[in-house]
Formats: C-alpha cells, sequence, structure tokens
C-alpha cells in the first residue's frame, strides 16, 4: 500500500473518529443545559420573572407553573420530554413575548450570522495579511510598529470601542447609524449596510489584533527552524522560501484558530449586539437573561453552544485537507 493510498483510506477513519467524539461532546451539553437551570437553589421556577413577582405567587399558582412545563414529572422523564423537544425543534413558548422560542431564534440568528460572516471575514484578511507583514518585517520600523498596534487593540474593550465609535461616528460627525438595523424607510439593503459598518468594525478591531499575534508567531516559528534555514544557506531565494515552504505550515494552526473563533465570536457579539441594539442573538440571549425568560434563555445557549461543536467540527473537518499527515496521526 502506497502512502496516498494509506492517507486516503484514513480520511474516512478520521472523520468517522471525529463525529462520535462531536456527538459525545454535544450529548453532555445538552445534558448541561437541561441540568444547570434545575441545579440552582429552588430549582428552574427562580427563573421565571422577577423576584418580587415570584415572591407575590401563591403555592398553587407555583404548582400550576411547574404542572405547564412539567417540573412535576421524574427528570428521567423530564430529560426525555427535553431531547424530544431538542430534535423535533419544539424548544417551548418566550415568556416575555409569547412567540415560540423556535422561532424568536430564527427570527435573531440570520442577523448574528450576517454580522459575524461579516467580520470574520473582514478580520481573516486583515489580521492574516498584516501577520505575515509583520513577521516579515520584524527587524523594521514597521513591524514593531504593527506589533504594537495589534497588542493596543488586542487589549481594548468591545464594549468600549463600540461606545467610542457611536460618539465619533454617530453623534460627532453623524455619518452612520448607531442602533438597529433598519431606517425611516424601514428595512433596506443600503440601509442594513449602513447599520453594519460600526458593529463590524467594533468586532474587527478587537478580533484582528489576536490573529495578527498568532500569524505573526507562528511564521516565525516556521522561517527561524532548521529545514527553512538550511534551505536559505543553500541559496533558496528568501521570497521563494516563503511562499513556497513557510507559508502553509504557518497558516496551518491559524486555519484552526480562525474556525474556533468563528463559534466563539457568536458569543462574544453579545457585548457588540448590546451595544448597537442589533437585533441578532446576542441582544435576544441578553434581553432574556434580564427578562428572566428561562425557555428562551435556554434555547439560546442550545444554539450557541451548537455553533461553538460546528465550528470545532468544520475546523477538524477541513484541516486533513490542507495537511495530510492529519489523517494518519502523523504515519507517513
Amino acid at each position: 500500500m502506497t502512502a496516498v493510498q494509506a492517507v486516503r483510506r484514513g480520511y474516512p477513519r478520521y472523520l468517522a473518529g471525529r463525529l462520535a467524539e462531536y456527538l459525545s461532546v454535544l450529548l453532555v451539553a445538552l445534558t448541561l443545559n437541561f441540568a444547570l437551570p434545575r441545579a440552582l437553589p429552588g430549582g428552574p421556577l427562580k427563573l421565571f420573572g422577577s423576584p418580587e413577582a415570584l415572591a407575590r405567587l401563591t403555592a398553587d399558582e407555583r404548582a400550576q407553573i411547574a404542572t405547564q412545563y412539567g417540573f412535576g414529572r421524574p427528570l428521567p422523564q423530564q430529560f426525555l420530554d427535553y431531547l424530544t423537544g431538542v430534535f423535533t425543534l419544539d424548544l417551548g413558548t418566550s415568556l416575555s413575548d409569547g412567540r415560540p422560542v423556535i422561532q424568536a431564534l430564527a427570527d435573531a440568528l440570520p442577523w448574528t450570522l450576517l454580522l459575524v460572516g461579516t467580520s470574520t471575514a473582514v478580520t481573516a484578511v486583515l489580521g492574516v495579511t498584516l501577520g505575515v507583514a509583520g513577521a516579515l518585517r520584524r527587524r523594521r520600523g514597521k513591524g514593531s510598529g504593527l506589533l504594537g498596534a495589534a497588542v493596543v487593540a488586542d487589549s481594548v474593550p468591545q464594549f468600549w470601542l463600540g461606545m467610542l465609535l457611536i460618539v465619533l461616528f454617530g453623534v460627532k460627525l453623524r455619518l452612520l447609524p448607531t442602533y438597529g438595523v433598519s431606517g425611516p424607510e424601514g428595512v433596506t439593503a443600503g440601509g442594513v449596510l449602513q447599520h453594519l459598518v460600526l458593529p463590524v468594525a467594533t468586532l474587527t478591531v478587537t478580533g484582528m489584533g489576536y490573529l495578527f499575534l498568532y500569524t505573526r508567531s507562528s511564521l516565525l516559528t516556521v522561517l527561524t527552524s532548521e529545514p527553512v534555514q538550511h534551505a536559505h544557506a543553500r541559496g533558496v531565494p528568501y521570497g521563494r522560501l516563503v511562499r513556497r515552504h513557510a507559508l502553509r505550515p504557518a497558516l496551518l494552526p491559524v486555519h484552526t484558530i480562525l474556525m474556533l473563533e468563528i463559534g466563539f465570536l457568536a458569543a462574544g457579539a453579545i457585548v457588540v449586539e448590546t451595544v448597537f441594539a442589533y437585533p441578532g442573538l446576542g441582544r435576544l440571549t441578553f434581553d432574556a437573561i434580564t427578562a428572566r425568560d428561562y425557555p428562551l434563555m435556554q434555547g439560546a445557549f442550545l444554539v450557541l453552544t451548537v455553533m461553538v461543536v460546528l465550528m470545532n467540527a468544520l475546523a477538524d473537518a477541513t484541516y486533513p485537507l490542507l495537511d495530510p499527515r492529519a489523517r494518519t496521526g502523523g504515519r507517513q
């Protein structure tokens, strides 16, 4: 059996193993999402409404709520009902506005995907490009300037930068809208793009520094490795050495980091969506927490968890396409 055949045969086995691992992770996440509200002192009823409203409930009203949401049943039966609801997309009804939870999530998710997808694309292009430039120009003034700017950008809090952009571009200069997604004409394509500028700029600036630092560090590690140094000593031109021998291995870990960042960005967008009143999943989660909307909270956390697991799975599935050694565990 040749090395190529071994690699091709190893890919389905690699994917099957990873799929089993992620199904196990998803089952654990579902179990935690079910168990944590019930582990609170006082049970899940503590999450229904404000403490003042709960204090006014009579024992009969509490029993009625517990019966309506099935809290009086044995825990295994509740868990089975919860799993059935997840797989049939029946996550209950929001206590805030009376909508089905799945409908509230479906309305908010496209806005978050638009925001996170746009900011991730811009962050990846700028972060990787500047990271490569910072590594190649590390001994020059521009490289030091890029490194300092990246460290500052990586340490800036999202809420602070968002408020600063609102004051500058929305209040002082009056160039861009500062909240929501609709203007006087309602929701239009041009209006959506205008409302997207400031949230995307906030996520890009605060996320670009980390990607810059990781790309720079990874490329420097490859450039200073013995095989690359030996090739340079044998007379291989530096530009050809970087393009053909250094960039690909240096960007492999960056690919993994970028996939993970997409999943975590959905959760990180809670702050940005709240600052800009953006009607995405993050704002929905914040509203559910402040309103103590237990069914909506559980549904939002479930979607965020699934997004993180899916991005991890996507990173694992695409990594062997970039590095065949991962399919056989490093064996030739």
